[in-house]
């Protein structure tokens, strides 16, 4: 699972099995819709699983996530991902 920023700052996030390929495709305008139009891009986070299917899951989470709780995770600033994790908690109550 990874995690682009976009000329646009903009993020985009997705998963492969193969990081630097998939990378190359991005930045070659060969990847995704949205990184063919908002490149070049520039990667800021990644995680490794051992199977796709777990990252999978791991990039439909964080694409729901807010930009706020985004960059928390890119920055490591993990105390406040857990508060946006608190307000959005309640948001849902």
């Amino acid at each position: 699972m990874y995690i682009l920023k976009c000329a646009n700052d903009t993020f985009y996030v997705g998963s492969t099995k193969n990081l630097i390929r998939r990378f190359k495709e991005h930045q070659n305008a060969s990847g995704a819709n949205h990184t063919k139009r908002y490149g070049p891009v520039e990667l800021v986070y990644f995680e490794i699983y051992q199977r796709i299917d777990f990252a999978y899951y791991r990039e439909k989470q964080i694409q729901g996530w807010t930009r706020k709780k985004k960059q928390a995770l890119i920055n490591g600033e993990y105390t406040d991902l857990e508060i946006a994790a608190k307000k959005m908690f309640r948001m849902k109550q």
